[in-house]
């Protein structure tokens, strides 16, 4: 088990890696040549800025069991159907019941945005997300290792 972080625009990065050192599970954190990140204790693997390149490279390392970061719908659908599990930055975990139904939310929220319509902003990251993400990766972390 490793835990992979789509890291170009992932808030909660230090709540990740906490999680990780207490359990001695690898990070990866995977970003374009546009951003900058420094850790002690992640590996940091940089891709070409070209599109979705951070997404296809996490997807093409990810394996079974392996624990996906990401709040793109589409990365974590692939990292479910690799049998991988995937959860947002903000703690919430994406499963083969619910993200059937966030990529078709993400379908019509585009469809308005397209039509020139709004769709509702993005909330502020709280204290509550941080704990959120911290106790839902120890949960992935001990189910896997049941």
């Amino acid at each position: 088990m490793k835990i992979l972080v789509d890291a170009d625009a992932c808030p909660g990065r230090d709540v990740i890696e906490k999680a990780a050192k207490e359990n001695n599970i690898k990070v990866i954190m995977i970003c374009d040549l546009n951003h900058s990140l420094h850790s002690d204790y992640s590996e940091v693997v940089y891709v070409d800025s070209g599109f979705q390149s951070v997404d296809m490279h996490l997807i093409n390392i990810c394996e079974k069991q392996d624990i996906v970061v990401t709040q793109d719908f589409g990365v974590a659908a692939m990292a479910l159907g690799k049998k991988a599990f995937a959860i947002g930055p903000k703690g919430y975990i994406y499963d083969e019941e619910n993200i059937d139904r966030l990529l078709f939310e993400r379908h019509l929220s585009q469809k308005v945005r397209r039509g020139g319509g709004r769709t509702s902003s993005i909330k502020k990251r709280s204290t509550e997300d941080d704990y959120r993400l911290y106790k839902n990766l120890i949960f992935l972390i001990e189910k896997e290792n049941k």
